[in-house]
């Protein structure tokens, strides 16, 4: 999920170097990685904290957090945000210099693509928009719903801007303010939502159906035109908003629902879905 925080998208994802995970993380208007998943994949330790720590105690320029450092949220093996050590790419290459390993030269080679790929999306947005259509569309997803889940991103990015220039300045205002509108809009708040569709780590809109994701757009498109008609400042003012502008969503899934006589709101994922396709692909006779 899309978050705006200090003024910057803070987007976690994970990339692969060579088989093994690395968190990386937007900010400030570049990529930030998890010094201990690199380290780990350097020196295959089995504590790369523990050796990390003896790093910062050899070095006394990498014992405090600036310049080559700082403590970011990403996600954690229970699924929580937590502060984590990253650096930017120039930091990366500083600690990297630091490691004694036989795959200290490709991985430079990985970390240069991948910290130039985000060059790339500064200087040209559409490319970064680009690489997400094509993704979804190697998942399997249909052209029809990647329209509606790129419009809902768009949004989404929207709506957080508002909420960064208007006061909203700590990750859990963010959830906050999200859970009120999805509760409003679905009935459900996103974590419960992510329970219901069998969800983990996965990312809830890229599981929603059409309706799911129409309806979530309206709820935040909603309150980003409340907050700016009204001219909201102050997480509290944003909380009543966002409960607002779910009401007008949750309002009109409801009458949906009524006639239709179903509810918009199910367990389906994409994951399910994409699992009940594969099987109905007929084995080739050998």
């Amino acid at each position: 999920m899309n978050e705006k925080h200090n003024g910057l998208t803070n987007t976690a994802k994970v990339v692969i170097f060579k088989g093994t995970k690395i968190r990386k993380i937007i900010h400030r208007n570049e990529w930030w990685f998890s010094i201990l998943d690199i380290i780990a994949v350097l020196t295959n330790s089995p504590q790369p904290k523990t050796y990390w720590a003896k790093m910062k105690e050899r070095d006394t320029e990498m014992s405090q957090p600036f310049p080559f450092w700082e403590q970011l949220k990403l996600p954690a093996e229970d699924g929580k945000m937590r502060e984590t050590d990253c650096a930017n790419t120039e930091g990366m290459f500083r600690i990297i210099q630091s490691v004694p390993s036989p795959k200290a030269e490709p991985f430079k080679r990985w970390l240069a693509k991948v910290g130039y790929e985000r060059v790339q999306e500064i200087e040209n947005p559409e490319l970064a928009t680009k690489r997400t259509r094509m993704l979804y569309k190697l998942k399997g997803y249909s052209e029809d719903w990647i329209e509606k889940r790129m419009r809902g991103i768009a949004i989404r990015e929207e709506l957080t801007d508002e909420w960064n220039k208007r006061g909203a300045n700590e990750q859990r205002d963010y959830e906050i303010l999200t859970a009120e509108i999805s509760k409003a809009t679905f009935g459900v708040t996103p974590s419960e939502y992510k329970k219901l569709k069998g969800l983990k780590r996965e990312n809830l809109r890229d599981h929603m159906d059409d309706f799911e994701l129409i309806f979530n757009m309206l709820g935040e498109r909603a309150t980003t035109e409340i907050h700016r008609t009204e001219n909201s400042r102050g997480v509290a003012k944003l909380r009543n908003d966002a409960r607002a502008g779910g009401d007008i969503a949750g309002g009109a899934r409801k009458k949906l629902e009524k006639r239709l006589g179903k509810s918009v709101v199910t367990n389906k994922n994409f994951l399910k879905v994409a699992k009940k396709k594969k099987t109905l692909i007929p084995k080739k006779k050998i």
